[in-house]
């Protein structure tokens, strides 16, 4: 910290979401070693990696507190619905909107307790900014991933668009896009509730309520997002947050030093997907090939629910950034975290999505050659057959290797900390 930069007080927010975690704890690292003091409000989950980061923790007391990171705990079961669509809306109901009034209480109660120069929270905890605009705190949203809310010229999050083409394909991204902030009202009448029970007015669209923020700050690569016509004057790309989370195991290569034959880490959700089917069509589809597969389970999925083929070891976790390095391939579900770690390696991928922001993920990959997409109802052959292509052809990695560097510059220049100390900063 230099002599002209005062000490300030953060305070995040967040939810075990899976993927929305790490990044934030990497910015809270990054002010700590700038000498703020930094509070994470959070689920109980999350209470040691939040220490390790070095910040002061509170968990949640009305709003949702999960004690362990396990599937059967998990509040999130958009997989279990039968489309895409009615999966995003049971995540609005059940974990964006439904507890915002408990969101709201809780953060005004940690406030009353320590004032924060500013509130950094996690974009879909529309309860946090509600607390905050009722007693006019400022406050600052944090995407892990994409914008969730449209902006101009970006095909809308979901059905993993590429961008419009002509005055048709326009005209289809207009009317999905409405459908998609129509989806997103589903949750007006409880952030309306909260709001009126907090003494503000009611919103005319959920997404409305991100107005209220100081900044917007999109963690991802802007290289990486396909090109905004006219970013808003709040929104911010700050580059990736990348780190391997504390809780991940270390690791040694099981495989002697003169085996050559390439290895292919595969890594899916964190948060249970029902996704054990794919990976064990992935096994079976690697099984023949003269390659070192390396799968991490990542907490949802157990070991005991697959069948290991001989080229294959299965690990509970393991830090990517080390297992990326030496990879000539990835498989994954499109987390947005995964996929940032493997362009900042340098690795085409094989993306099969399961939802959420997967798809759309998977579509900015295939639309630059850094890789291919398959649906997760693909088979063995499928599946083989594209990672031959992957492992094959020198185009993907050429490609690969140019999207990475555009990101890895971003995340090695990150803007981050300077948009934090700055919206902080202002009165």
């Amino acid at each position: 910290m230099t002599k002209e930069t005062k000490p300030q007080n953060f305070l995040f927010t967040t939810w075990e979401g899976g993927g929305n975690v790490t990044p934030m704890l990497e910015a809270v690292r990054k002010l700590v070693a700038r000498g703020h003091r930094v509070r994470v409000m959070s689920e109980e989950c999350n209470r040691s990696e939040s220490v390790a980061a070095g910040a002061a923790f509170t968990a949640w007391k009305r709003a949702p507190s999960r004690k362990e990171r396990l599937p059967e705990s998990q509040t999130c079961r958009d997989w279990a619905a039968a489309t895409p669509q009615e999966g995003l809306l049971s995540v609005i109901r059940d974990n964006w909107c439904g507890p915002a009034l408990s969101y709201a209480r809780d953060v005004v109660e940690e406030l009353k307790r320590e004032p924060a120069d500013l509130v950094v929270t996690t974009e879909a905890l529309f309860g946090v900014m509600v607390g905050c605009e009722s007693i006019g705190q400022p406050f600052a949203t944090f995407s892990a991933n994409i914008s969730l809310s449209p902006l101009p010229g970006i095909p809308p999050l979901g059905p993993g668009l590429a961008p419009a083409r002509n005055e048709q394909e326009r005209a289809m991204h207009d009317e999905i896009r409405n459908a998609t902030i129509a989806m997103f009202d589903s949750g007006l009448p409880a952030l309306n509730a909260a709001r009126a029970e907090l003494g503000l007015g009611a919103l005319e669209h959920l997404l409305d309520q991100f107005h209220a923020a100081r900044v917007e700050l999109l963690a991802t690569s802007r290289a990486f997002d396909f090109p905004c016509d006219s970013l808003p004057a709040k929104v911010r790309y700050v580059g990736p947050q990348i780190a391997d989370p504390n809780w991940a195991q270390s690791w040694a290569s099981p495989w002697p030093t003169t085996d050559t034959r390439p290895l292919v880490a595969v890594g899916f959700s964190t948060t249970f997907q029902n996704h054990a089917a794919v990976l064990q069509n992935v096994i079976d589809a690697l099984a023949p090939l003269p390659a070192r597969v390396l799968i991490t389970l990542g907490g949802s999925i157990k070991a005991n629910e697959l069948r290991a083929s001989d080229n294959c070891v299965l690990v509970e976790s393991a830090p990517h950034s080390a297992v990326m390095r030496d990879a000539a391939l990835v498989i994954t579900h499109g987390g947005h975290g995964t996929v940032m770690r493997a362009l900042l390696s340098r690795v085409p991928m094989l993306v099969i999505p399961h939802g959420r922001d997967q798809n759309d993920n998977a579509v900015r990959i295939t639309e630059r050659s850094a890789g291919l997409s398959l649906m997760p109802n693909a088979s063995a052959e499928e599946i083989r057959a594209a990672c031959l292509r992957l492992l094959n052809e020198p185009s993907f990695k050429a490609a690969a290797k140019g999207l990475g560097d555009l990101v890895a510059n971003e995340a090695e220049n990150s803007t981050l900390v300077k948009e934090l100390e700055k919206a902080a900063a202002a009165r």
